[in-house]
């Protein structure tokens, strides 16, 4: 029997569930075995999703009771416009629950959230191999043409 996918806000309940979601997320990019993130960066990382002074957000999605995706998002101000952005900072969907809509729902789930936080525009960026990913992107999304640079410190 298929089951509808739910999004919804994580709980601190969650914690044991969101973790291997996060894990295979961080893993996707690399972040693993040493290059793992320290504990400390995952416990304050979940601890800002119930703190009311954080601006950061976590939706989780499930279907018949089995998380399959997770989605991270915030925000923040900005020099070009009045009302707030929304920067999709993470977005990961379980290997085995691919191509099926979770991906998609959890990107509309952040726009229905940002445009009742007054948000005008979410944007976020992928990289260059997930290819996968971006034929998804392509379809709820416009290209902006920008080419991301940073500088670790």
């Amino acid at each position: 029997m298929h089951h509808p996918i739910l999004v919804r806000p994580v709980v601190r309940a969650d914690f044991a569930t969101w973790l291997p979601l996060w894990e295979g997320y961080n893993a996707f990019y690399g972040r693993h075995g040493d290059t793992a993130l320290p504990d400390n960066i995952i416990r304050t990382t979940w601890s800002r999703f119930f703190d009311a002074y954080e601006p950061v957000h976590a939706l989780i999605a499930e279907s018949g009771g089995t998380a399959l995706g997770i989605a991270h998002y915030l925000f923040h101000r900005s020099t070009i416009q009045i009302e707030p952005a929304c920067y999709l900072q993470d977005l990961f969907t379980n290997e085995a629950a691919r191509g099926i809509g979770v991906g998609r729902a959890l990107i509309e789930a952040v726009y229905e959230r940002a445009a009742a936080g007054g948000c005008t525009r979410v944007y976020w960026h992928t990289h260059e191999t997930n290819a996968a990913a971006m034929m998804l992107y392509d379809n709820v999304a416009d290209k902006s043409g920008f080419v991301v640079y940073r500088k670790s410190l």
